[in-house]
């Protein structure tokens, strides 16, 4: 049966946060101060929170430097997933997945797609694995980023999720 098994206990992770804006800032991030907030209230800690601006190489840089570090578990940023020609967030993120993840797209879109109908279509939320840490791609808007966590994340995150989930496979990320 799908769901928590409270019997087993939790695991926090690290997780660093990443919002991509070139009007944002830590006064008016409200994506950002969400996606902390969840984060903290599951139990996780916030490893480490960014603003940058939509700059394909800075944001490849930064997510290079957090994959690289063993301390970060995951990462997830927050916008630029549209496909105006500033949204490059996840052209940054695939230069540096070794593996993708389609199913949280995917479903990403579909609940999306309960909310907002159609309008789903504009989004290319991704996700994949990069040096053994894993990487979310997340629209800008708040409603999104809790959508994303609160349906997909806060569980798949949680290694008492059954019948699956990311925490539990993160030792066997780097294996040849």
């Amino acid at each position: 049966m799908a769901g928590i098994d409270e019997s087993k206990p939790f695991v926090p992770i690290n997780i660093s946060v990443l919002t991509v804006s070139d009007t944002r800032d830590i006064h008016n991030d409200t994506s950002g101060d969400a996606l902390c907030g969840r984060i903290s209230d599951k139990g996780h800690r916030v490893y480490d929170r960014r603003i940058l601006p939509d700059d394909q190489d800075a944001l490849r840089e930064q997510l290079a430097v957090w994959c690289a570090n063993r301390d970060v578990d995951a990462i997830i940023t927050t916008g630029g997933t549209g496909v105006t020609g500033r949204d490059v967030t996840v052209e940054a993120h695939r230069a540096l997945y070794e593996k993708e993840i389609p199913g949280f797209g995917e479903l990403f879109r579909w609940i999306s797609y309960q909310k907002i109908g159609t309008s789903t279509v504009q989004s290319r939320a991704t996700a994949g694995v990069c040096k053994g840490t894993y990487l979310f791609a997340l629209p800008g808007s708040t409603g999104a980023c809790k959508d994303a966590w609160d349906e997909i994340l806060f569980y798949q995150l949680d290694i008492r999720h059954r019948p699956c989930n990311f925490v539990e496979l993160m030792p066997r990320l780097l294996e040849k």
